[in-house]
């Protein structure tokens, strides 16, 4: 009987490159995308194999798209197909944009 190995909910990063951090764990470094662990590809459909990103599953995906990278940050890029992918819609709308000042 073969295992099937679920993909969890919450999405990871998958990262070009690595860094280690100051208490000793790897962190994500370069371009970051996001990851569903136990998938071979990112969310927005790039090949982990042929892209050679490397898998960090300890490491949510959890950026926003107000985020600011500084020169200072590991990461140096993050994914814009994989940002609107995993950040969803405002509650329950049908649009992305809201209404402000609507016309009499």
């Amino acid at each position: 009987m073969a295992t099937v190995m679920r993909a969890s909910g919450s999405p990871a990063v998958a990262a070009s490159g690595e860094e280690i951090g100051p208490d000793g764990v790897r962190q994500p470094g370069g371009e970051a995308h996001a990851w569903l662990p136990g998938q071979n590809q990112t969310v927005c459909g790039l090949a982990l194999s042929r892209t050679r990103l490397r898998r960090f599953p300890h490491v949510r995906f959890d950026y926003s798209g107000t985020d600011v990278l500084t020169e200072t940050d590991t990461v140096g890029w993050i994914c814009s197909r994989c940002l609107a992918a995993t950040t969803g819609r405002r509650g329950k709308e049908k649009h992305g944009w809201a209404r402000n000042s609507p016309r009499p």
